[in-house]
């Protein structure tokens, strides 16, 4: 019996690629060894107020290694999936090795 068939593997495959890119320019617009505690104006009753540590260094380093880690994961699902996507087309063409010059090309040139 074949497999549940997926029909939204370029959706996805988009998605996942521009997930990359945005977790890609937060971590280089953050580098690991230059973050900073965040700080933030917090407003007393009496109507002073005083800066406050909302996120410490620590804690913004922990995020951007998960961010990391999330990101590498993901690179393996867009191979997989265009692995898949590939596979597809090759079926819906009758098995047939298309010439490159063929291939419809999406926005990025692929």
């Amino acid at each position: 019996m074949a497999g549940k068939k997926n029909n939204y593997i370029s959706a996805d495959l988009d998605f996942a690629e521009e997930m990359l890119e945005k977790w890609k320019k937060y971590t280089l617009d953050n580098p690991y060894d230059e973050v900073e505690d965040r700080k933030e104006m917090q407003m007393t009753k009496t109507g002073g107020s005083f800066y406050t540590v909302v996120q410490t260094r620590e804690q913004i380093q922990t995020g951007l290694r998960n961010t990391l880690k999330e990101y590498l994961a993901m690179v393996e699902v867009v191979k997989r999936l265009r692995e898949e996507k590939e596979a597809e087309q090759a079926a819906a063409k009758g098995n047939a090795n298309i010439p490159s010059r063929m291939n419809k090309k999406d926005k990025n040139g692929n």
